[in-house]
C-alpha cells in the first residue's frame, strides 16, 4: 500500500510572499507547483518554519502531493539514445 504523502497549499500570493525567505535559520522555503499547478511547500517546511514573518504557513490547507511527471523516457540512455543491451 502506498502512502500519501501531503503537502501544504499556498496561493500565488503567499508563494511570492515567501519565495527565497528564511523559514528556519540556514533553511529557505522552496515552493514548487504540483501536476495541478497548485503552489506548494513540504510539511517540513510548514511545521519547522520559526521565523515569525511566516508562521502563518503553519495555518494552510494540506492536500495530497501530485508530482508533475518526468519527461525522461524510462529506461537507460546513452548520450545519443539508448544504450545497447539493457
Amino acid at each position: 500500500m502506498q502512502t500519501i504523502k501531503l503537502v501544504a497549499l499556498l496561493t500565488e500570493a503567499e508563494k511570492n510572499q515567501i519565495f527565497r525567505q528564511l523559514y528556519a535559520p540556514d533553511s529557505y522555503f522552496n515552493p514548487i507547483q504540483d501536476a495541478d499547478e497548485n503552489w506548494i511547500i513540504s510539511t517540513q517546511e510548514q511545521e519547522f518554519c520559526t521565523n515569525p514573518d511566516f508562521l502563518w504557513v503553519k495555518d494552510l490547507p494540506l492536500i495530497p502531493y501530485k508530482p508533475v511527471p518526468d519527461p525522461t523516457p524510462p529506461g537507460p540512455t546513452g548520450p545519443t539514445g539508448p544504450i545497447e543491451g539493457t
